[in-house]
């Protein structure tokens, strides 16, 4: 792999430059927004369960206060503690799949340019895959679970390729890299198998 590819950076100040100004772009299908809103219902009934205890160990020093009892005082910490705790792993748990909902607002972009492969160093050998203009100018890189076996060594393909800015590639010359399911089932319930199954590239 050449040294210059193998050493390329990540996105940097070109990449954080690009507005998307003079590539195609459309707006997000109904079927490829109700797949997300599919999988952020499904996440969202997971999160609901930590923020309810959440909620309780808030109330509970209340309800210990108006019934008198003076060891509330004491116990106070330790809710206030467990509630802060329940809630910021509701929010972890919301955030990624909230910020792909707000994603389909934004464009999905098709440029007839490159996707350029590249190797991170090691010590923990890393893998990216980038989206690059028919100029050569980096739109886009994204990390992947490893190299993929069915490229070789090359790292630079002349490519049809579809690509949103959080989500990733979605096709390339057509074909589904698997970033998105055509359909999922409802509150996305084993949608973590189906994409075990699909053998998506991207982390």
């Amino acid at each position: 792999m050449p040294d210059s590819v193998a050493n390329a950076p990540p996105m940097g100040r070109q990449q954080q430059a690009w507005h998307g100004s003079g590539v195609a772009q459309r707006a997000w299908t109904r079927a490829e927004r109700r797949v997300v809103l599919r999988g952020f219902f499904g996440r969202l009934t997971i999160a609901i369960e930590p923020l309810i205890v959440a909620v309780f160990f808030a109330l509970l020093p209340i309800g210990m206060l108006l019934r008198g009892q003076e060891i509330v005082l004491l116990l106070t910490p330790i809710f206030a503690f467990a509630a802060l705790a329940f809630l910021a792993y509701a929010i972890v748990l919301i955030v990624p799949s909230a910020r792909a909902v707000f994603e389909t607002f934004a464009p999905i972009y098709t440029v007839d340019g490159y996707v350029r492969y590249r190797a991170a160093p090691a010590p923990q050998p890393r893998y990216y895959v980038a989206v690059l203009s028919a100029d050569r100018e980096m739109l886009g890189e994204w990390p992947l679970r490893e190299w993929p076996a069915s490229i070789g060594q090359r790292v630079l393909w002349p490519v049809l390729v579809e690509f949103s800015r959080h989500g990733g590639i979605h096709r390339i010359d057509g074909r589904e890299t698997g970033v998105l399911p055509s359909d999922t089932t409802p509150l996305g319930i084993g949608i973590a198998r189906n994409a075990e199954h699909r053998a998506s590239p991207f982390q």
